[in-house]
């Protein structure tokens, strides 16, 4: 027998009010990705469809981040049952397992979805299944009221709980699973007459218990199942991440100098035997291989970074940074949209930007590659092999062949041939004995021996 199908409705409407934002709540980022892109990500393996956002008016970057999954839109905000009966016309018709959701809570693990789907599913068949979680200081969660057989006999909000409810520790996540072929009529039943004059999701447990239906609780660890509603709480919640991120990292052979230091993305990948200074911060879209070494103060971010590189410290790698390997990018070098050949440096002071550098290329220190021209970016393609002496300028678009060398100081416009020197600068004069001269019409002057004003020496010009 073949599981049943399973949808998922994931609640976005909130508008985030004390986030004093005017980007929706569910659009605030953690390690890089929207809460509402966690909360899709861990259904992703469940194989959901369809899935449903549930968003307010006006909410088009929501939509943007869920499609091609659709949105439905809750015009009003009349509570967590009104915002499930929005998505009523993408389920039509729709018999199977319904996993609500919130968007405002990134953490729900894909195994404890599936645990929750699993008892959905068990014998006594369930018309909804509650995720709870035990906190030592509940606060105004809801909670959960269990019967004499250990199932599940009603939800209480805080505010229409009794005080023998709220001394209830197990509270209520607001993620179900539910059956949908019930759903809907249960939630067709609910009223508003509570406390906040809403239509509360939770109402239909007692619903379906009077109806003779069962209703159960799957537990899950509370780090879960917390919800994002403030700043502090969006604080909380990026320093729950990076927690858990570093410890995987290091249990899988990262080395971190400073682990409290270093953030990583919510999609880095990083190889083994890599170690990572203090204070770097990872970017979305960034793979790192190998034994690489990342040294302190760096930023990266769209990059990939092959076996044996080595990076900063203080460097920067921006999208489309392509390393391969063994190569050496060191203190204050930036690179953009370039691709850095195996065993290349570019070890000081540079900028690398719409480039190709071939194998074994040493760029010198203050070396720009100018790749915008005001109007429109450019590309520069240097050969294996090649030099490129210090503080030389490339104006794209440019190609230098292999084993060029650039004269240190050279500003290049034109195409160099392989194994060619370029010197691309003013050519150089000296003056014999003028630097004694001057320094001693300085000591006079410097003493008031030059009367009649004051001279500069060298060309019997005064002042």
């Amino acid at each position: 027998m073949t599981d049943p199908k399973t949808a998922a409705i994931v609640l976005a409407a909130g508008k985030g009010t004390r986030m004093k934002s005017a980007l929706p709540k569910v659009m605030h980022a953690i390690a890089g990705r929207p809460m509402i892109g966690h909360v899709l990500a861990n259904l992703a393996p469940l194989g959901c469809d369809p899935v449903v956002a549930v968003v307010a008016p006006g909410m088009e970057a929501v939509a943007r981040a869920v499609a091609p999954w659709p949105t439905a839109v809750q015009t009003e905000q009349l509570g967590t049952g009104h915002a499930v009966l929005a998505a009523r016309e993408a389920l039509a018709g729709f018999a199977g397992d319904v996993l609500v959701l919130y968007g405002d809570t990134p953490f729900i693990s894909t195994e404890t979805l599936r645990r929750l789907l699993a008892r959905r599913r068990e014998a006594d068949d369930p018309a909804a299944v509650v995720l709870g979680m035990r906190l030592a200081d509940p606060g105004e969660y809801g909670r959960l009221v269990l019967g004499r057989d250990g199932g599940l006999d009603a939800i209480v909000e805080f505010r229409d709980a009794d005080p023998e409810q709220r001394a209830i520790d197990l509270c209520n996540s607001g993620v179900m699973a539910i059956d949908g072929r019930r759903l809907f009529d249960l939630l067709d039943r609910v009223g508003n007459a509570n406390a906040k004059g809403e239509y509360y999701l939770t109402d239909i447990v007692a619903i379906a218990r009077r109806q003779g239906f069962a209703c159960a609780v799957v537990e899950a660890p509370a780090e879960e199942l917390i919800g994002v509603n403030s700043r502090a709480d969006l604080a909380a919640a990026e320093m729950a991440f990076q927690d858990r991120f570093r410890a995987r990292a290091m249990a899988e052979g990262v080395t971190l100098i400073d682990p409290r230091t270093v953030y990583f993305s919510h999609d880095t990948r990083l190889g083994r035997d890599v170690v990572i200074g203090p204070n770097v911060v990872f970017g979305p879209g960034v793979t790192v291989g190998d034994n690489v070494e990342i040294r302190a103060f760096c930023h990266i971010e769209g990059a990939r970074i092959e076996d044996g590189a080595i990076i900063g410290p203080f460097a920067r790698l921006r999208p489309g940074a392509e390393l391969g390997p063994n190569v050496h990018i060191g203190n204050f070098v930036e690179v953009k949209n370039g691709r850095i050949g195996a065993g290349a440096k570019a070890n000081h002071l540079a900028y690398i930007g719409d480039a190709s550098v071939g194998e074994g290329t040493n760029i010198g220190a203050g070396t720009i590659v100018c790749n915008y021209d005001g109007f429109d970016k450019w590309r520069t393609e240097i050969g294996a092999g090649s030099f490129i002496g210090s503080n030389s300028t490339l104006v794209a678009p440019l190609k230098i062949g292999d084993g060029a060398f650039v004269a240190a100081g050279s500003v290049i416009t034109r195409e160099v041939p392989g194994d060619a020197l370029a010197l691309g600068r003013g050519r150089q004069t000296e003056k014999p004995g003028w630097a004694a001269r001057f320094r001693a019409v300085k000591q006079e002057q410097r003493r008031g021996s030059a009367p009649g004003g004051k001279s500069n020496g060298l060309t019997g010009k005064k002042d």
